[in-house]
């Protein structure tokens, strides 16, 4: 017979299994000149975690091993659904870099942006395209990419674009009718879809504005690429791959295919159909067109332009390629040494794609998602959950208990949609049953299910990709390159949202209350949740 795990059990697995995982991820440099942390990858550190939890598991509580086996499977068989995207994107990703989809992007891009309004154009346009596809994974590992590479050759720092690029794409996916957890949130919560969005846009829209004049302050003052420097990138990437305008063929059915509704997989295996006819149209091979699918794409050209360290090595490579560095271009202005680095620098931003730059990230998210499976089946969150309310007596309390469990949902079950899932089940009982003291008169109302839902999302859907080993916060970092705790500076519209949030219902502004009056007597209990369920 196994037990229930009580309350300072609870906190102390979550306490040591953050410190477990924190320790190893992290090094700090103190000034004693010693470090904090072992800087490894997160895979080691959750892996100890994920032993740590099952250990309790089976010699305190009495759990069977066949018990957190299947909540393991559980877990990871929710997320089946993000591993084929993730593989798929590896692919969409070599072949749109083969196919000269990417470049073509960068290459026009940086021909129309300047340094002063593109953290600001950043944002606009994912938050456009996220809206249109209903997905912030596809907006990151599409125009995300190409913005990324923009950042590169306008000299921008790439966390800060790369945090715009993600407020925008989570901008759109919470908002967009298309998106999941935009309809996962209601059917979890009893709302209707249509009065989650809406009632969503109390919340989200103040926060958007608030990242929009943040975007336009830190643009005014960033500091641009001269034009050699752009020449320079712009003659590189027609030197390795096919510039035109044909290639924004691949990305327009993806967006296409979205505003029809289509599915996410069928979506990006149609992107990736079109980069694959493109490449073959314009002269590779079929070894050469299938075989970055799996392996990514390696340049041939951009690497030689890295080791052209020295004058004579740059006119070798230039005096080769003659017909893209013509002379008297601003490209020939630059010293050998800015030659070599912007080569390099193209060279890693190209260097990528593939199955196989995928494997590392799905091992990730098989790890991560089995200690979230073992937190589930011995309940420590719901024994949490449960001391949290016995104490929340206010309409701002509960909303914060809500917005605080879904970023701990993210923090220790590291998927985005059990983040939403669990809170949404523990607290929709207290929605449904409680009531609480409405406005200055004290009369007794119940909150509508669209503050449940509305809560979750702006907590458990933002915060998802601040975590590093959350399967949002790997996939975006794998993606746009560049590591989750560096661009987490500047995902303001990802961490200001669930501020906001309080803020408004602590103000009393934005709150949605349900139609029907509650007796003053009725409901005045402390609500406590229904204790978890033990075979």
């Amino acid at each position: 017979m196994c037990k229930r795990p009580g309350l300072l059990l609870s906190i102390f697995v979550l306490c040591i299994s953050a410190l477990i995982v924190t320790f190893g991820v992290v090094d700090v440099e103190l000034e004693s000149g010693s470090h904090f942390g072992l800087g490894l990858p997160a895979q080691v550190p959750l892996l100890f975690a994920t032993i740590f939890a099952a250990l309790v598991g089976v010699f305190y509580l009495k759990q069977s091993w066949g018990d957190l086996e299947k909540g393991m499977a559980g877990a990871i068989q929710v997320s089946i659904q993000a591993i084929i995207i993730l593989v798929l994107v590896g692919c969409l990703v070599g072949s749109w870099i083969q196919s000269g989809v990417v470049a073509t992007m960068i290459y026009y891009g940086l021909e129309v942006m300047t340094p002063r309004y593109f953290y600001l154009a950043s944002l606009i346009i994912s938050v456009v395209v996220a809206l249109a596809t209903g997905c912030c994974w596809t907006t990151s590992s599409t125009v995300g990419v190409a913005l990324i590479g923009i950042s590169a050759g306008l000299g921008l720092p790439l966390p800060i674009t790369a945090g715009f690029v993600i407020s925008g794409a989570y901008f759109g996916d919470k908002i967009s009718p298309l998106s999941d957890t935009t309809n996962l949130a209601p059917a979890v919560s009893g709302s209707e879809l249509f009065d989650h969005v809406r009632a969503m846009m109390y919340t989200t829209i103040p926060t958007l504005l608030i990242t929009a004049v943040i975007a336009f302050m830190m643009g005014d003052s960033a500091q641009g690429s001269d034009g050699g420097r752009i020449a320079l990138i712009q003659s590189m990437m027609r030197a390795e791959f096919n510039i035109s305008l044909w290639a924004f063929i691949p990305p327009m059915i993806i967006l296409v295919m979205a505003s029809a509704k289509i599915p996410a997989i069928p979506g990006i295996v149609a992107g990736i159909m079109g980069s694959i006819v493109l490449s073959l149209v314009r002269g590779s091979t079929p070894f050469e067109t299938l075989e970055v699918l799996f392996s990514g794409y390696v340049p041939e050209h951009l690497g030689e332009f890295a080791q052209a360290a020295t004058p004579e090595a740059m006119s070798s490579v230039t005096g080769a390629l003659s017909q893209f560095f013509t002379a008297g271009s601003p490209a020939l202005g630059v010293s050998a040494e800015v030659f070599a680095q912007v080569g390099e620098l193209l060279t890693r931003l190209f260097t990528r794609g593939g199955m196989t730059s995928m494997l590392e990230t799905i091992c990730l998210i098989v790890v991560a998602l089995s200690l979230g499976g073992i937190m589930e089946v011995c309940g420590f969150l719901d024994v949490i959950l449960e001391a949290l309310m016995r104490h929340v007596k206010s309409v701002t309390g509960i909303i914060a208990s809500v917005l605080a469990s879904a970023f701990m949902a993210n923090v220790f079950l590291s998927e985005q949609y059990l983040s939403i899932i669990v809170p949404g089940r523990m607290f929709k009982r207290a929605f449904d049953e409680r009531s609480w003291p409405a406005g200055k008169t004290g009369q007794r109302k119940k909150l509508a299910p669209v503050m449940l839902s509305r809560s979750l999302e702006d907590s458990g859907t933002m915060t998802s990709v601040l975590v590093p080993w959350n399967t949002c916060g790997v996939y975006v970092s794998s993606v746009l390159g560049v590591a989750t705790l560096d661009y987490l500076p500047y995902c303001f519209m990802n961490y200001l949202n669930p501020i906001v949030a309080l803020a408004l219902t602590a103000l009393g502004l934005g709150i949605i209350w349900k139609d029907e009056k509650v007796p003053a007597d009725e409901q005045e209990e402390i609500f406590i949740p229904e204790a978890v369920a033990v075979e």
